[in-house]
């Protein structure tokens, strides 16, 4: 017990460290050199309205994204379905199932798709449109998996499968994710260490770099245009460089202000270290009213990343509802709303199954 205890007083010491490190923002800050940026958008209501912050918060399938650790805690099979959409008229979706094997862990499985849409094909001569249509898809096959190692203790890993199409432009990459969650008795309020500070990390998208090939990088060249004699219209093809994806690194705490049979307070921080963009913090509170025989009621707010050099983001609200149903099942309902200044507002609807 004294190990664990010495243990934990270690890793929060790293955690506050590393937190206060991660205010100050490091130069040059590399905005718009990576790809499938997708892979950055929040996915689950309960996150999303809690401003991001929830990478030591994530327990339920949505962990998926935010902790694959996380899913070491969901002691039923769940299923998941959320619906995002985003800007420009593309929409995010979202399908993910989990099952629990008590002896041997948490396996899941999901698939997130980005659909731009159909557009219309211009070129420098036509610039009205030639008549033709494409349209733009980003997707990711996510299998993870989630298990505790101790009564204090969880870690999980996800692994990525990435594919992005442009018109007839093919692209792919394989990831993982890896992720902890650490309970503390830190700051219970109950006495309880399960309902004391909790400390998540995880990494996110350490994969493969991304580069785009296909038919329409294929034109035809005339070497020496003023010489008669050779191949006037051999076939050439554009090269397109690499691109990585974009990685996070997320540290984060939450803490149970109050936490009785029938309420509970939690206050959530996360501080970001992406390769893409400068550090940030996000923060985030919910609000859970337990009712017996109904089930349990979620209000949350929070705001997206503080600190971040020239940042779009903002305050973010959502709640939620659990209903307690026959045969030990229940379904989950939840709504977020985010703000992204002068890219408009974001949505997030999402239904969740308990059996």
């Amino acid at each position: 017990m004294r190990r664990n205890n010495h243990m934990i007083n270690i890793l929060f010491a790293i955690l506050v460290t590393c937190i206060s490190c991660n205010l100050l923002a490091q130069e040059p800050i590399r905005v718009g050199t990576t790809t499938a940026n997708f892979l950055e958008i929040g996915y689950g209501t309960a996150g999303c309205g809690m401003g991001d912050a929830y990478v030591s918060m994530a327990k339920d399938l949505s962990a998926i994204y935010w902790n694959p650790a996380g899913l070491a805690y969901l002691k039923k099979q769940q299923a998941l379905f959320v619906y995002q959409p985003w800007f420009v008229d593309s929409q995010l979706m979202l399908s993910s199932v989990g099952f629990n094997i008590p002896t041997i862990g948490t396996f899941a499985i999901s698939m997130v798709g980005l659909n731009f849409g159909t557009m219309d094909v211009t070129t420098l001569a036509q610039q009205e449109g030639t008549g033709e249509k494409f349209n733009a898809v980003d997707q990711s096959f996510v299998i993870s998996y989630g298990r505790k190692l101790g009564t204090w203790f969880a870690t999980g890993a996800s692994l990525k499968s990435i594919s992005s199409q442009v018109w007839h432009l093919r692209a792919s990459a394989f990831a993982f994710d890896l992720g902890v969650l650490i309970n503390t008795p830190f700051f219970s309020p109950t006495g309880n260490p399960r309902e004391g500070l909790t400390i998540g990390m995880s990494i996110s998208n350490y994969g493969t770099k991304m580069s785009y090939d296909g038919m329409d990088l294929l034109f035809p060249i005339d070497i020496l245009q003023e010489e008669d004699g050779n191949y006037a219209y051999a076939e050439g093809k554009f090269s397109l460089q690499e691109w990585d994806l974009p990685l996070i690194f997320r540290l984060g705490i939450s803490v149970n202000l109050i936490y009785t049979d029938y309420h509970q307070i939690t206050v959530s921080t996360d501080a970001l270290h992406p390769n893409n963009n400068s550090e940030s913090v996000n923060i985030g509170a919910q609000y859970l009213m337990r009712i017996p025989t109904f089930g349990k009621l979620y209000a949350r707010c929070g705001y997206k990343a503080l600190f971040m050099d020239k940042s779009e983001y903002g305050p973010t609200v959502g709640f939620g509802v659990r209903l307690n149903t026959l045969f030990n099942t229940g379904i989950d309902l939840g709504y977020a709303y985010r703000s992204m200044g002068i890219l408009g507002n974001s949505e997030s609807i999402g239904i969740g199954i308990s059996f």
